[in-house]
């Protein structure tokens, strides 16, 4: 079982504390995260980048007024684990006091990823990549307005949504696989149809500034939007309207996402809190900081619902629990000082790791337990925006950048490098993209597009849509 799929129930903080209160753990880092209230900040928005502003120090260290009590919190935890997991009528271990069961051993992850395919369409930076919950679809979003949809299993290119009137930043997958929303910067939510383009007939307007992130709630009935606005809006989908708002920050707000049974909503600003919302009825449960206060430009729920990732932008991705307030692990190694970056949570066999990219080009791969880095693989052209993994336990990574091209990488497993069946050394051009005839994992013909030149998307008319070819490429003179 991975580290991610605790049977434990989901905490949901609830209590009041003083506003004049002040709380502070120590962590295995010698960081010292508190709760604190957000200060006001200057604002400026490079393209998927959240720059560092000079901050003032004066107000950043009080209280929130409406956080829980951590030991509470924690006490109450605890008490109901141990009442779903005890009964009078619960035998007793056969084992001995003085020889208990041995815990099972701990097995250092090993991961081995290479390039499968390089998907090309988009014209300008990719901002997120996102893996339908189904598995079986891949969605980009990038600066040049549009939103493409590919087939994960052998990356052709099924079709591009049009529509928005400016870059788009962020996009999130219903659970059902069939709708993908949209936000960008000309500050609308658009809704659209997998399955024709389509997109529905009136966008969710609201948001003042740039739609940053975006999340849906596990049942599709509602959505969650972070804005540069500073604002987080739920929204009702039947209805088609805004549900709540919440005054979340002080600075643009960098990522959103809604725990596994979506009762809380968690929030992160470049002002360096993360907040968890109550869903039903908008009260802020929790503010997390760290003594270091760099911004926050991510967040992401565990899939056990237990702890909040957080990508900062000193280079640094915290494992937070929430519950308690503290940090329980930092990883380091990657490159994050000006874009806001998107990482993940997957499963290599049994345990469990964190997948992030760098915006040295590389991509890499966390041992969640021990925080060491078990792999780095290259293959961008500059900053790596944002790495997905696919659901389901198949290992499959997406990643985009803003070199415009969209990635797919397999774990191999133990296999050599030289393996005949990715021929990943000899089918490699001089710039690093699969030469025509190439053959990956599944047979799928690499095959040159019309113009002679290489077409990296595996592309065939009854799988295509609409057939985009970049006019700017020269021939080949070979």
């Amino acid at each position: 079982m991975s580290d991610f799929d605790s049977a434990d129930g989901t905490p949901v903080p609830t209590g009041r504390r003083s506003p004049k209160r002040r709380r502070v753990y120590d962590d295995s880092e010698a960081s010292t995260p508190r709760y604190s209230s957000p200060d006001e900040h200057g604002r400026d928005r490079p393209y998927r980048s959240s720059k560092l502003n000079n901050r003032e120090d004066s107000d950043r260290r009080m209280s929130h007024g409406s956080d829980g009590s951590a030991d509470d919190l924690d006490h109450a935890y605890r008490d109901r684990s141990r009442s779903r997991s005890s009964s009078p009528d619960t035998p007793r271990s056969s084992h001995s006091p003085l020889d208990p069961p041995s815990p099972p051993s701990y097995k250092p992850l090993k991961l081995n990823y290479r390039q499968k395919f390089i998907l090309r369409g988009h014209r300008k930076g990719v901002a997120q990549v996102r893996f339908s919950p189904d598995g079986r679809w891949i969605a980009s979003c990038s600066a040049d307005g549009t939103i493409k949809i590919w087939d994960a299993s052998n990356g052709k290119h099924m079709r591009t949504l049009e529509g928005h009137l400016a870059g788009v930043s962020t996009i999130a997958w219903s659970p059902d696989s069939n709708t993908i929303a949209s936000g960008s910067d000309d500050k609308a939510i658009r809704l659209w149809h997998r399955a024709t383009g389509k997109p529905y007939p009136a966008p969710l307007l609201g948001h003042h500034n740039y739609v940053y992130s975006l999340a849906f709630h596990p049942k599709g009935n509602m959505l969650v939007s972070g804005s540069y606005d500073e604002a987080v809006f739920l929204w009702d989908l039947r209805a088609r309207s805004q549900m709540r708002s919440l005054p979340a920050h002080s600075d643009p707000v960098g990522g959103v996402d809604f725990i596994r049974d979506g009762t809380l909503v968690c929030s992160c600003s470049t002002d360096g809190l993360i907040r968890v919302w109550d869903t039903a009825t908008g009260q802020c449960l929790r503010t997390l900081v760290h003594e270091d206060n760099a911004p926050v430009t991510m967040v992401r729920f565990s899939p056990n619902g237990r702890y909040i990732l957080a990508f900062t932008l000193d280079s640094c991705i915290r494992l937070w629990d929430y519950v308690s307030g503290t940090c329980k692990k930092t990883y380091q190694g990657h490159v994050n000082t000006k874009y806001s970056l998107g990482g993940t949570f997957g499963v290599g066999g049994t345990e469990g790791f964190i997948v992030s990219g760098s915006e040295d080009g590389d991509i890499l791969f966390w041992d969640v337990q021990n925080k060491k880095v078990v792999q780095r693989v290259s293959g961008h052209e500059g900053v790596v925006c944002w790495v997905d993994t696919c659901p389901g336990g198949s290992g499959v990574v997406a990643s985009g950048g803003l070199d415009g091209t969209v990635r797919i990488w397999v774990d191999v497993g133990d296999e050599e490098e030289t393996i005949d069946a990715l021929k990943l050394e000899d089918e490699l051009g001089t710039n690093g993209y699969p030469r025509a005839g190439s053959v990956d994992m599944d047979g799928v013909q690499v095959e040159n597009g019309e113009d002679g030149y290489n077409n990296d998307t595996p592309n065939e008319d009854q799988m295509s849509v609409d057939d985009e070819r970049d006019t700017r490429r020269e021939l080949d003179d070979r």
